[in-house]
């Protein structure tokens, strides 16, 4: 791997490529060029290229890449071989539909344990995951290494909750909380804002056409 930082960006699009490429290999396709993931994934081929070229040289001239092969690189590259456990704060409706979504994850990551303050949520089953009181979540974090948090809970409680995350030991955490955490440098935080992104994408509803058109992609007959 080069010593040079990788990019956010570079990093976001490997699974991409490991969703397509688990794809291929389900399909018994033996190798894949870079013109083809670009074609399937509307990227530029040679970003393909360059993004894989920072952590190693894995395709032959002529040839492209052998699926099973990278397959297996760019989930070590991700630490996707070894289990990877995560916990989720808030067993509301998302947090039901997370913990169940739980069962069909392919790789590594697994939600193992399940916190809600409400007394009339603890005790309960979502899934096989029994919701425990905020009060034992330091020691499980601790006794299952549990390595990244998922925050599902009101924006006036997720601080509060990745505080107490952040002190059980947690190294990452995904925060569907619509708000912006503070954390110190070395935990990584990466925002789901639903409310975001569908806001932004009703501006495309009628500012999209009119950019399309400047940029000569829809021209009149």
């Amino acid at each position: 791997m080069k010593s040079e930082k990788i990019s956010e960006a570079v990093v976001r699009r490997l699974p991409v490529y490991l969703r397509y490429l688990n794809d291929l290999n389900k399909r018994e396709v033996s190798t894949v060029s870079s013109q083809e993931l670009g074609l399937k994934l509307d990227l530029n081929p040679a970003q393909i290229r360059k993004d894989l070229a920072y952590f190693g040289d894995f395709g032959r001239k002529g040839i492209g890449y052998d699926v099973s092969y990278l397959i297996e690189k760019i989930r070590h590259i991700l630490n996707l071989d070894q289990q990877i456990n995560a916990v989720l704060v808030g067993a509301g409706n998302l947090g039901h539909a997370l913990s169940n979504y739980n069962l069909y994850l392919r790789e590594n990551i697994k939600i193992v344990a399940v916190f809600d303050e409400n007394p009339k949520k603890v005790g309960s089953r979502i899934s096989s995951l029994t919701v425990q009181s905020m009060d034992e979540i330091s020691d499980t974090i601790k006794s299952q290494n549990i390595r990244i948090g998922i925050i599902t809970v009101p924006d006036v409680e997720a601080q509060n909750v990745a505080d107490k995350l952040i002190t059980a030991g947690i190294e990452a955490i995904l925060n569907f909380a619509p708000t912006i955490l503070k954390a110190p440098a070395n935990i990584r935080i990466h925002a789901a804002d639903f409310t975001t992104d569908l806001l932004s994408l009703a501006y495309y509803l009628d500012n999209g056409k009119d950019d399309s058109a400047d940029d000569g992609e829809h021209k009149d007959k």
